[in-house]
C-alpha cells in the first residue's frame, strides 16, 4: 500500500511541535501534508513563514480547489475549515466545530472519505478534543494513526483524548514523528 497524504492536526503548543516534525523530513517527502493549527479567525499569513524556516518542502496557505501535490505542505487559512477532496482542497466557512474553524475533525474526516487506507493521521499536542473522532474515522476507513506521546506535548489533552477513542494508535515521543513518518511512507509494505 501506499501512502498518498498525511493529515497533520495541533492546537496549544502546535507551532514548536510542528518546527520539530517538519525539520525533520527530506526534501523529497513522497505524500502531501495538509495542516490544521488552531489559531485566532484574524490570523494572517505569518504562520505559513514562521513554519517554513524549518521546513525544506514548500509550506503554502492552502485554496479552494487547490490541487494536492505530493512534497508539499498544505496549511488551513484561518477562519475555514479544510476538506480534502480527491486530488483537491476546498473550504468551508460552515461552524466551528469543537469551538474551532479549522477543524481538526474536519480535515481529518474528509481526508478519510477521499484517500480511505492511504491517508496517515497525525494528533500533536492541544488543549480540546479536536481530531479524536476524525482520527477513529482514519483508523476506521485503513488509514494509519499516529499520537503523539502526552508526556512530550505542551498540551496533553488532545492526545489523551485522541488515545482513549483510537487506543490502537502508534503513539510516539514528538521527536520520533519525523523519522517514523519518513520510514513509513519509504515501507509501506511493511506492517507497523
Amino acid at each position: 500500500m501506499k501512502y498518498e497524504l498525511a493529515v497533520i492536526g495541533t492546537s496549544l503548543g502546535g507551532l514548536q511541535s510542528l518546527s520539530i516534525i517538519l525539520s525533520g523530513l527530506p526534501k523529497s517527502l513522497p505524500i502531501a501534508i495538509a495542516i490544521v493549527q488552531h489559531r485566532h479567525i484574524s490570523s494572517d499569513s505569518k504562520l505559513v513563514n514562521a513554519l517554513q524556516q524549518y521546513s525544506l518542502l514548500p509550506i503554502i496557505e492552502a485554496e479552494d480547489k487547490l490541487n494536492i501535490v505530493a512534497g508539499n505542505i498544505y496549511l488551513a487559512p484561518a477562519n475555514y475549515h479544510l476538506l480534502v477532496e480527491f486530488g483537491h482542497f476546498a473550504l468551508s466557512t460552515e461552524a466551528p466545530v469543537c469551538y474551532a474553524r479549522p477543524s481538526i475533525d474536519v480535515l481529518f474526516e474528509t481526508a478519510a472519505d477521499a484517500y480511505l487506507e492511504r491517508v496517515i493521521g497525525i494528533i500533536l499536542t492541544g488543549a480540546n478534543h479536536d481530531g479524536a473522532r476524525g482520527l477513529a474515522k482514519i483508523e476506521a476507513y485503513g488509514g494509519f494513526t499516529i499520537i503523539q506521546e502526552p508526556n512530550t506535548a505542551i498540551s496533553p489533552t488532545m492526545p489523551k483524548s485522541a488515545i482513549t477513542t483510537v487506543p490502537k494508535a502508534k503513539i510516539l515521543p514528538l521527536t520520533e514523528i519525523a523519522p517514523f513518518l519518513i520510514n513509513l511512507c519509504s515501507n509501506a509494505h511493511l506492517t507497523y
